[in-house]
């Protein structure tokens, strides 16, 4: 998540560096609502163009925002070396319940994911070094579901299938599932994903949630509740240890073994890879990294 204050930002490049360090295939870079953090991720993506080797994802909702300033927006992320996008439709404005898009405005995540290719193809047409670029790096777009249904938009698995199959026939090229918490739920949703046609990559993703107070502001946020045993224990270690450090504290291992035992399922259950939740936390992934036996030195293209 880009630093909401300037003065946030040593620590926060600070973390970015620890966590290239094992060069993960990606990074991917939060952008609010309505762009209301956007000149903040365009300069954080635009820096992990040119200072870093790892390909930045950068995050695009279309919620709030007109036709024309989305394309505007776009084209300053394409003209500045930006090859791989998270397309989301974005939340709503949580103060407004009678809150309905203008219609000057993409409605969904397939439009948005439309729209880019057309933008990329425009470009390509118009530019022989657009299309050069795009010749050696393609351009790449993901785009997000929900392994369990998501209670927001009161959809359910299948919804949610079908909804990605729309979406990898737009243009998307891979998919990351929003926070699990069994393995169970990840392989169900796939395999009927692959029954019904989806054959794109589809990436567990995971929260190395190390304090129950993440847990419960996670479940507030996706209304996927965690599992009781794994709060439950939290929260008693908490209570028997209140004024120790985090890192390394009961509560802590407990939240780091638990993320490590989950990828180390999914990825024994085919997963691509493993799309870690950093909250801006280098510990907690580094952490479930090295119990997975994934260090500096012995690296794997998959995280």
């Amino acid at each position: 998540m880009p630093p909401r204050r300037p003065d946030n930002a040593p620590k926060f490049w600070g973390t970015v560096d620890r966590l290239m360090e094992f060069r993960p295939d990606f990074v991917s870079v939060t952008y609010g609502a309505g762009g209301k953090n956007a000149s903040t991720s365009f300069e954080v993506v635009t820096r992990l163009v040119r200072d870093t080797v790892v390909q930045p994802v950068a995050h695009f909702t279309c919620v709030g925002s007109s036709r024309d300033s989305i394309e505007t927006s776009l084209n300053n992320y394409l003209n500045a070396g930006v090859r791989t996008f998270l397309a989301l439709r974005g939340d709503p404005p949580v103060d407004d319940p009678d809150w309905e898009p203008s219609p000057d405005s993409l409605q969904s995540a397939v439009e948005l994911v439309t729209t880019i290719r057309e933008l990329e193809a425009e470009a390509c047409k118009c530019s022989p070094g657009a299309a050069l670029r795009n010749a050696f790096k393609p351009l790449t777009i993901a785009v997000a579901t929900f392994a369990n249904g998501n209670p927001d938009a009161g959809t359910s698995v299948d919804d949610e299938v079908n909804r990605l199959l729309v979406k990898q026939a737009a243009g998307a090229n891979f998919a990351i599932t929003q926070m699990i918490w069994t393995v169970e739920s990840y392989t169900t949703f796939v395999t009927k994903a692959r029954r019904a046609g989806v054959h794109i990559p589809i990436v567990p993703g995971i929260i190395p949630a190390v304090e129950s107070r993440r847990l419960h502001r996670s479940a507030e946020l996706t209304g996927i509740t965690p599992p009781a045993e794994l709060i439950e224990a939290m929260e008693a270690a908490e209570a028997r240890n209140p004024d120790v450090e985090l890192v390394g504290s009961e509560a802590y291992n407990i939240g780091i073994e638990f993320a490590s035992n989950l990828a180390r399922d999914v990825l024994e259950a085919g997963a691509p890879g493993i799309h870690l939740y950093t909250f801006n936390r280098a510990e907690p992934s580094l952490d479930v990294l090295d119990s997975l036996g994934i260090t500096q030195q012995r690296n794997s293209a998959q995280f």
